[in-house]
């Protein structure tokens, strides 16, 4: 277990978002061939409690620990980090405990919410076994993520990332080989083989949780070191509490704002398209599952990157910060946004230009699918984007300009969403490219908001960055350019699902071969991710070979 530097950090635990990610999406295709529509139905109403719950009883708390961590530790104040590791653990072992127990005996009443009196499909009973199976990962979910933000408030990235990885991996397992001996082996029903499923998430936080305690436990030596001789002031429990609650607030308030565009589309997108439109009922839901699952997936594989990028940036800049080191901060602003230009900006448009083998090769043939992914993935850009800038401020304790931007994009979602599904129909366009179209527009404003403040308050010039950034968007051009010429040689429709494995590895190849060539040619990856870095990676791989 070593401390990384902010690059290797953001690495590090991209990577380990984005591994688990790809597994989230890839064992979707054997458990739906094992549970079926039902049975996949089930799972959802569960899984889907179980996140709320999971954002209610852990949501900001391991951002802040690991920013107020971060903190002490710069500043020399050990006894106070001891203390506030310690205080966010009772946090989440209540928090965790008090969801449990609503979550357990309030699951009929939950139940009953989801179906009200529909009948012929799965029943109350049913549900209601299943968020009480998924209950039990809740005791456990907020005391993982207080060990992860400690760890990451050091810069021991790794074993957050390895654990995020182990996490996924036994769930995954569990999940597919538990419902499938369920089902098929010992031919249960197919509620409890969905129990089972469910309980995956248990036994994954549980396996991630053992490690990071194991990790911790071995490296006490290290995450007890004290650098710094420097007299600690007096800190009250109380103060280090009310801190703790600061700094999580801001990221509460994010995930509460992010999750109102949801909320808007819920509200007005399948009733427009169906009352205005004249879309049928059917196709107007099948637009709406699109947009808020399906393809909400392959955008989290994009948002996954600012994710990791975010994780390695918060202790990283709050030491910067608590330093006073403007420069360095200035510095790894900029660095933040071009590594995420880098990294996003093609992985959007190959996603975009390959939507429908891609549809096809996960959820077989769709009316909507591939027309909804091409566009729906730029929300992932402008996301990741937004998030990040989001977080900058919020760490630069400029707490009324985060307010702003996300209220002020979030209005103009709800103030704009139905006149533009209107709009599109109007020119001929898609209508449901309204609707996303307003979510681009609502995350771009507060993304714009967040950029202004950062440069009016803290100074940040992005001159560098603007240079990169054309670097990068020149040599996704000829990206497209190439893919456009292979398309003519090798066709993208093919209705076979095998066969479109092998083109979107093709594409994808010949892809990332001309972008990684002309952003090399170009100076652009020496020029964002340091010569020293890439000096390492050679040496490692001489080792290796």
């Amino acid at each position: 277990m070593n401390k990384t530097n902010f690059i290797q950090g953001a690495f590090i635990a991209t990577f380990g978002i984005v591994f688990t990610k790809i597994l989230g999406i890839l064992y979707v295709i054997p458990f739906h061939a094992i549970i079926g529509e039902q049975g996949g139905a089930l799972y959802g109403y569960a899984y889907t409690i179980y996140l709320v719950f999971t954002a209610l009883s852990s949501a900001g708390i391991p951002l802040a620990i690991s920013k107020l961590i971060s903190e002490y530790q710069t500043l020399g104040y050990y006894d106070a980090k001891a203390r506030a590791f310690k205080m966010g653990k009772q946090i989440a072992l209540i928090l965790g405990l008090v969801c449990f127990l609503v979550l357990f005996f309030f699951a009929p009443q939950l139940a009953h919410a989801i179906l009200g009196e529909l009948t012929g499909g799965n029943t109350i009973e049913q549900v209601t076994f299943v968020i009480r199976v998924i209950s039990t990962a809740i005791l456990v979910v907020p005391i993982l993520s207080i060990y992860r933000g400690f760890l990451e408030g050091h810069k021991f990235i790794t074993p957050t990332a390895l654990s995020q990885i182990y996490e996924q991996i036994v769930r995954v397992m569990f999940i597919v080989a538990g419902s499938y001996i369920a089902l098929k082996v010992f031919h249960l029903s197919l509620t409890t083989a969905v129990g089972v499923a469910v309980f995956g998430a248990s036994i994954g936080a549980f396996a991630a949780y053992v490690y990071l305690v194991e990790k911790t436990l071995s490296n006490k030596k290290k995450l007890n070191e004290k650098i710094l001789d420097t007299k600690e002031p007096k800190i009250t429990n109380k103060q280090i509490f009310k801190k703790l609650c600061w700094y999580a607030l801001p990221f509460i308030m994010i995930d509460i704002f992010k999750s109102l565009y949801s909320f808007v589309d819920t509200f007005t997108l399948v009733k427009t398209l169906g009352e205005q439109i004249h879309y049928t009922t059917q196709d107007a839901e099948t637009v709406m599952g699109i947009i808020s699952t399906w393809g909400a997936k392959f955008n989290m594989i994009i948002i996954s990157i600012s994710t990791g990028v975010i994780i390695s940036l918060i202790p990283n800049l709050t030491s910067s910060l608590v330093l006073d080191d403007k420069k360095d901060v200035h510095r790894k602003i900029n660095q933040t946004f071009q590594i995420l230009a880098f990294l996003t900006i093609p992985m959007t448009i190959g996603l975009s230009f390959l939507s429908e083998p891609v549809w096809m090769v996960f959820y077989g043939s769709s009316k909507y699918g591939p027309s909804v992914l091409s566009y729906l993935v730029f929300v992932a850009l402008i996301t990741s984007l937004f998030t990040t800038a989001v977080t900058m401020v919020q760490v630069l304790k400029y707490y009324r300009v985060v307010f702003v931007s996300l209220a002020t994009g979030v209005l103009l979602k709800f103030l704009l969403n139905v006149s533009l599904i209107c709009g599109f129909y109007k020119m001929g366009l898609p209508a449901y490219y309204g609707s996303i179209t307003a979510t681009i527009i609502g995350y771009g404003t507060s993304f714009v908001i967040c950029l202004i403040a950062l440069h009016k308050k803290c100074g940040v010039n992005y001159e560098e960055t603007v240079k990169q950034l054309i670097h990068i968007l020149c040599a996704t051009v000829m990206m497209v350019i190439a893919l456009l010429l292979t398309r003519i040689i090798i066709p993208i429709v093919v209705t076979n699902r095998f066969m479109n494995i092998f083109i979107i590895l093709i594409y994808a190849c010949i892809g990332m071969a001309v972008y990684f060539f002309l952003t090399w040619k170009s100076h652009t990856i020496q020029d964002i991710f340091g010569d020293n870095l890439l000096k390492k990676l050679k040496i490692k791989k001489k080792k290796g070979a």
